[in-house]
């Protein structure tokens, strides 16, 4: 058997085991393309609220934060969400179940209106990373996903080699070019496959091969030692971030600063801020004081006696004109003082955690803004094609020949 032969038979292979899992993962990462632009363009109305006079005063937003925890008595807020544009609600987030819209004058909870786009993209998403997996289930989805992508990654290497022509003829660089009109039947389904595939192989390659630094710890890993920098101890495939600062002591009898104090810290440190985002406590109930940031804490020797301990403010910071278009700088500041204590921007990290930004955002094209966006998109849909396509040829191989050779020879 030749190597040609042996890679189209691990091609196909590969193929068959994996097609449906990557169809569902094409056809999602297609749906899910526009999902922020898609959320925004709905919910233009809501987000923004009447222009308010010069200089008209904006409530506090320890007071916007009441109101929100007013409107969902039975949950905690995670984050809250401040823009520079004055017609900007503000943001505040019960963790992933829900965000209230605030505006910042009245204090009014504007309700949303995307949550059927908003349900139907986490369906979305739950079956491109979990195949619809939940609950203990999740890993096993994770798991699942992780090795079928794996293998569109082969998929797409394979196919590469077995489209490049053993001849190079115009007649057949045309048919593995560009789409035939008369083709039908199995002529069809080869010149779709061929043609669908050259064209968005360099796509689905780095597609896929993000995909599996992200799926995987020692990928991930891979990444840091091939640029010669330090792997973080506590990194995972999905937070490629720093390992977080260990709570301040309690300095005296006094609670931390509230949320608007530390905002205006943050603004000062970075006066060419769009967009702030305070942590208030973790989405997951883990890891931080389970009362959002202004709230007053027990003094030194109240709780048991021992010395409580705060956790740091942490404030992601988006800045106009700074680093590539996704980047954010996550500022950390002492609760009590609000002095800066660390500073995490795109240029700050080292080469293998820049690279590694870069990754997280070539997957979904946000790197390379909408044109990204819709290549990636064009390419996922063509993939639910070369399953399709893949599928056809399979079938026509193994069963309509068998079909044709037992049928009886018609009469003369």
């Amino acid at each position: 058997m030749t190597v040609r032969k042996s890679i189209f038979w691990l091609h196909l292979a590969a193929g068959l085991t994996a097609g449906l899992v990557v169809a569902v993962m094409s056809f999602t990462g297609t749906a899910l393309a526009f999902e922020h632009e898609i959320i925004a363009r709905v919910e233009r109305d809501a987000l923004r609220v009447t222009p308010p006079p010069v200089n008209a005063p904006r409530l506090p937003v320890s007071e916007l934060i009441k109101h929100a925890r007013l409107a969902e008595p039975n949950s905690r807020p995670t984050a809250v969400t401040v823009s520079s544009d004055p017609a900007q609600v503000v943001l505040v987030a019960f963790g992933r179940e829900a965000t209230l819209y605030v505006d910042p004058y009245s204090g009014a909870i504007r309700e949303q209106g995307a949550k059927k786009w908003r349900a139907f993209f986490r369906l979305m998403e739950g079956w491109h990373r979990f195949l619809g997996r939940g609950g203990d289930q999740r890993a096993l989805g994770k798991a699942v996903t992780g090795a079928c992508n794996a293998a569109f990654l082969f998929l797409a290497l394979s196919g590469l080699i077995l489209w490049w022509p053993r001849k190079w003829r115009t007649k057949g660089l045309k048919r593995s070019l560009w789409f035939l009109r008369d083709a039908s039947g199995r002529a069809r389904d080869w010149n779709w496959h061929n043609v669908i595939g050259f064209w968005s192989a360099p796509i689905l390659l780095i597609l896929t091969a993000t995909g599996v630094v992200l799926s995987y710890r020692w990928t991930n890993d891979l990444v840091y030692r091939a640029t010669g920098s330090p792997v973080p101890v506590q990194q995972g495939p999905a937070n490629p971030g720093p390992p977080a600062i260990a709570s301040v002591p309690v300095p005296g009898t006094e609670g931390p600063l509230g949320p608007d104090a530390l905002l205006a810290a943050a603004r000062q440190i970075s006066p060419r801020w769009e967009v702030l985002t305070l942590l208030l406590s973790d989405p997951r109930g883990q890891g931080r004081d389970p009362r959002p940031a202004g709230e007053i804490r027990p003094a030194a020797g109240q709780v048991g006696g021992k010395n409580p301990v705060t956790p740091p403010a942490v404030i992601m910071v988006k800045e106009s004109g700074v680093g590539p278009r996704f980047s954010r700088t996550t500022l950390t500041l002492d609760p009590f003082s609000a002095e800066l204590l660390r500073r995490d921007g795109y240029a700050d990290g080292s080469l293998g955690r820049r690279v590694r930004t870069w990754i997280r955002f070539l997957h979904t094209g946000e790197a390379l803004g909408p044109v990204g966006q819709l290549f990636a998109a064009l390419a996922s849909l063509g993939a639910c094609f070369l399953v399709y396509t893949g599928f056809a040829l399979s079938w026509r191989r193994f069963f309509l020949k068998k079909e044709e050779k037992t049928a009886p020879a018609p009469a003369a």
